[in-house]
């Protein structure tokens, strides 16, 4: 192999999986010699690259830890999966996979090719994810375009529907994408409207990138998390929430929202949570429920209300029909 570049990515690209590399091994595979590999190796290192060698029969050549991230070099079958787990947890906004992951799918995206896209597409459609919270997905397609509109500070336009169902047609700059955990949203301003908005992105239809540049304007609070949050809690009521749990406060915290906060202990099987939460009754009391330990609502009234009533519900879904034993009750 003598184009130098093309020999480089493919020794870093090798010197990228976990184990140490024998200088002669190396040679071998690059059809090189052993000179040529030392000589590699030090181009490498005044690039940045962090590459060690040891001496002796059995020694040779690894890529370790450094101060920056090498670009990585992957396989097909790397990069198809690479991109099958960034798609899943972006449409399902599972905490943890915030904006940072949406910005590596839409770079890996971008430079797969047409067959690794085909495949990653085949994959997605045939498997059916286990949804959280509300059950709200997201077309990965659609962050994608997103991110890649914040990134490149390119004008946005979509189809939205509101939480009434109104439809219209918008005109953004888009900010930030934002992940609460259980939904993602973007942080824009507004062209026609000349006002900074969130949007819900499962409420995003047919995003398109403009083309046109712009300069980011200055967001009101100086902060997307804080601005995110005071735009909630506008549109939704807050709700003094006051729970107890038959459960240690640890097993509660690793089942709830992070906003939700953290339970206090009050015995070592069981623990209280206050806070103050600006989202729906639905969602609060579906939450509630998922941590699947008995507990009891205390306040707000709505709430202890709301769920007695999802209790009846509850029951009487899971009743038998009329003539149908219920189950364990069947005869031999």
């Amino acid at each position: 192999m003598t184009d130098t570049p093309a020999r480089l990515l493919n020794l870093l690209s090798l010197l990228q999986t976990p184990r140490e590399w024998p200088g002669s091994e190396l040679a071998e595979r690059l059809r090189v010699s052993p000179r040529t590999i030392r000589r590699d190796i030090d181009r490498l290192r005044e690039l940045g690259y962090p590459v060690e060698a040891s001496r002796g029969s059995v020694g040779g050549y690894r890529l370790v830890a450094g101060a920056a991230m090498p670009p990585l070099l992957l396989d097909d079958e790397e990069a198809v999966a690479i991109a099958v787990g960034l798609r899943a947890g972006a449409g399902h906004a599972i905490e943890g996979v915030d904006e940072a992951s949406v910005r590596a799918l839409a770079k890996l995206e971008q430079v797969l090719p047409s067959r690794l896209r085909h495949r990653v597409s085949v994959l997605q459609n045939a498997t059916m994810p286990l949804t959280r919270g509300d059950g709200s997905t997201i077309d990965p397609q659609t962050l994608t375009v997103m991110a890649a509109a914040v990134t490149g500070r390119e004008r946005l336009r979509f189809a939205y529907r509101a939480g009434d169902g109104a439809e219209s047609r918008r005109q953004v700059e888009p900010y930030r994408l934002v992940s609460t955990g259980w939904r993602w949203y973007l942080v824009a301003y507004d062209l026609e409207r000349e006002a900074w908005r969130t949007f819900r992105v499962d409420r995003v239809s047919e995003p398109f990138p403009t083309g046109a540049r712009f300069t980011p304007r200055e967001l009101p609070t100086g902060d997307v998390a804080e601005f995110l949050t005071s735009s909630i809690q506008r549109r939704q009521p807050e709700l003094a929430v006051e729970v107890t749990f038959a459960a240690p406060a640890e097993f509660v915290a690793a089942r709830l929202p992070a906003t939700f906060g953290r339970p206090e202990p009050t015995g070592e099987h069981s623990c209280r949570l206050r806070t103050v939460l600006a989202d729906s009754l639905e969602w609060v009391a579906l939450r509630l429920a998922l941590v699947d330990c008995e507990f009891t609502a205390h306040a707000p009234p709505q709430l202890v209300a709301y769920l007695g009533d999802l209790g009846h519900r509850l029951t009487r879904a899971a009743a038998p029909p009329p003539g149908r034993p219920a189950r364990g009750d069947a005869k031999e």
